[in-house]
């Protein structure tokens, strides 16, 4: 599970090794990694200079496995709304074409079309709200009828459907697609968990996951392919579409996105021969659940890929569950990454104390492990980030599943490289806005960025691996806690950063400078229940999981301890901490409550939790947040350009050198990536 940037505070890399320098002397003049906006979004580029420090094999590798996240990459779009890759199969071809429309009108495609890529549809990635073009229905029509005269043909390089060649066919496909583009009532939430009109949390969200089916349609239907399937309600009775390849000798059937699984293989299976012993077996072991799509080896993927710590590392497949209202139903997503090691041994050396912060957590001691496995942490630079991935995740644990945790541990990364990008651009303009005392402004500029690099490895080494379940339960706990599990275990994450960054074995450890990085945390968590308003521009409900999670921890804090406050000044709100040991107590207390509600698997606790603390907010300060965002001038939503890798190849048809650039230019590659479907 990820945690996803909280605020514009910087997250300069751990340890000040960005900002001073790699070499720790002073920092050269460094060119902005913000490349360009589009409204509230930035675009910035992601750097991976540790690529260049490998082995022709390791690059190598590198290539063909960011060529498989590649070819992966349009599942996301169909998965998140049925008319997803119809809408980005017309706005690239229109894109690709600019000369064929008025100068005007292409300016509003084209910039509609970058936030549809960087949302992977038309809905906002983290509020899941709908968003509109500026053009009109009758200005996309006629640019496409004008590049159709003059030539455009538009195949079926996604296969939605059919090619476009005439005026006539053009025009259907919009008036079939008017509604989904320009009708901000039309499935308006791609996530809804709290619906409205008297439908459920399935009827009511724009994911694809579920076609014709009712949240009541499944209390005695028993899902074999939980993960990686869409569910079909047809002539009464529900069908399981399951997302696979098939195999060659027709064995195993072609399933839902064949198509990308089969390419994704192919590239998998050439970075298979330049792997080493241990990521070959899981590199194999992937290309077998691409295939199969069988639970049994999803789990064997994940036994092989969690015990191989290679120095070009990679993870693919249907792995996070926040896009779907009951949280069962994964994600595509796909990262490659190269290991920073400047950055490592702070990642080490926190995971080789994981049984020391287990034996100190606030909860039982019934559900405490014992001969914890130290999870295997590493710093890194991502190569290339596609699908449900983005550049807003700062940290991933992995894998999900409690099964794999408990048998072999978990993979924990800290993404420097997306540290290094923000670091780059936000400066401290949000800090002094919402920070409500000098003293807070002053920490927050001299310690807020160790604070935020030392939370997020806390969450995702200490904290999603921690605790174990009762004996009492025979499934794993999402089973039970539905669609409040990812909030919960989000949270419960976030409290064992809180929790342990004031223990002094950190100090001991050599991994925090001073108690001030403590104080920082907590006037961070404290002001994200404030600021994460921002991006919900419409209703007084919070839908996704992580900013749940935080306005659950700061609301619940407030009334049990008081240790966090609301202030006005001058007309401005504010959210600050009152008392941090009082706010340490009730961040025990609420962890305690979380791992207990986990592993007894009570979905009554965790709804009434999270329904009083974690959802419901006041427009009006939402408001006002925005308005003050707003004169910061500042974007509010952020997405990432990869670094680009081209490769060289031989007489043979082998790879021969493999060159990395940092293109700049987002529309170009994402026309690049799909051209990989071009027909």
């Amino acid at each position: 599970m990820k945690p996803l940037r909280s605020g514009l505070a910087s997250v300069a890399a751990a340890l000040c090794l960005v900002s001073c320098g790699r070499d720790g002397g002073s920092a050269a003049p460094v060119k902005s990694t913000l490349v360009e906006r589009v409204s509230s979004t930035g675009f910035l580029q992601l750097e991976a200079e540790s690529f260049n420090k490998l082995t022709p094999r390791e690059q190598a590798l590198a290539f063909w496995l960011t060529q498989s996240s590649i070819a992966i990459d349009p599942i996301i779009y169909d998965q998140l709304s049925r008319y997803g890759l119809r809408e980005k199969r017309l706005l690239e071809a229109l894109v690709s074409h600019p000369q064929d429309a008025k100068p005007e009108v292409m300016t509003k495609i084209t910039a509609f079309t970058k936030l549809f890529w960087a949302n992977k549809g038309n809905h906002n990635e983290l509020t899941a709200q709908k968003f509109l073009p500026e053009f009109t229905f009758e200005e996309l029509e006629q640019a496409g009828v004008g590049a159709i005269r003059n030539g455009l043909r538009i195949g079926d390089p996604y296969g939605t459907g059919h090619p476009i060649q005439t005026e006539a066919e053009f025009g259907a496909e919009i008036q079939d697609l008017k509604p989904a583009l320009f009708d901000p009532a039309f499935e308006p939430m791609i996530t809804a968990k709290n619906p409205e009109g008297g439908l459920d949390i399935l009827q009511a969200s724009a994911n694809n996951f579920y076609v014709g089916v009712a949240l009541a349609d499944l209390k005695e239907f028993h899902e074999r392919y939980p993960l990686d399937s869409q569910l079909v309600k047809a002539g009464g009775k529900l069908q399981e579409r399951v997302y696979r390849a098939g195999t060659a000798d027709g064995r195993i059937p072609p399933g839902l996105y064949a198509r990308f699984l089969k390419k994704a293989i192919e590239h998998l299976q050439k970075a298979r021969a330049f792997a080493e012993p241990g990521q070959d077996t899981a590199i194999g072991d992937l290309i077998r659940f691409y295939q199969s799509g069988e639970p049994e080896d999803w789990l064997r993927f994940g036994a092989s890929w969690v015990q191989n710590n290679a120095n070009v590392d990679f993870d693919s497949g249907f792995i996070e569950v926040y896009r779907d209202a009951r949280g069962a139903k994964g994600t595509s997503q796909s990262f490659v990454s190269v290991t920073d090691q400047h950055v490592n041994s702070l990642m080490v050396k926190i995971a080789d104390n994981a049984q020391y912060f287990e034996d100190r957590a606030p909860w039982d001691a019934q559900y405490k492990k014992q001969g914890v496995k130290p999870p295997l942490a590493k710093a890194v630079e991502a190569l290339i980030e596609t699908g449900d991935f983005s550049i807003l995740t700062v940290g991933d644990n992995l894998p999900n599943e409690n099964e794999i945790h408990q048998k072999y541990g978990t993979k924990s990364f800290l993404f420097t490289g997306s540290s290094r990008a923000f670091a780059h651009v936000t400066g401290h303009a949000s800090i002094e806005e919402f920070c409500y005392s000098h003293d807070e402004i002053e920490r927050a500029g001299k310690y807020g960025d160790e604070a935020e690099d030392l939370e997020t490895a806390l969450h995702e080494i200490i904290g999603h691996g921690s605790g174990k379940l009762s004996p009492k339960l025979t499934h794993d706990a999402p089973f039970y806690l539905k669609e409040y599990f990812s909030t919960l275990e989000e949270a419960r994450a976030d409290l064992m950063a809180l929790w342990n960054v004031t223990d002094p074995k950190l100090k001991d450890l050599g991994v925090i400078s001073s108690p001030e990085v403590a104080k920082a945390m907590y006037d961070a968590s404290a002001r994200v229940g404030l600021t994460q308003l921002r991006g919900t521009l419409r209703g007084d409900t919070l839908e996704e999981d992580h900013e749940r999670n935080r306005q659950l921890i700061v609301n619940y804090i407030i009334d049990k301890t008081g240790a966090i406050e609301s202030k006005e000044r001058d007309g401005k709100s504010f959210f600050t901490v009152r008392d941090y040991g009082k706010m340490r107590q009730g961040a025990g207390m609420l962890l305690a409550e979380l791992m207990r509600i986990k592993a007894e698997g009570d979905y009554a606790a965790i709804k009434a939790l999270v329904d009083k603390y974690g959802v419901h907010f006041d427009p009006a300060l939402r408001d006002q947040v925005v308005a003050r965002y707003t004169n910061l001038n500042l974007p509010t939503y952020w997405a990432g350009i990869n670094p680009s890798l081209e490769a060289k190849f031989g007489a043979n048809g082998e790879v021969s050198s493999v060159s990395m650039t940092y293109p700049r230019d987002f529309a170009k590659q994402q026309l690049g990536y799909a051209g990989m479907y071009k027909q």
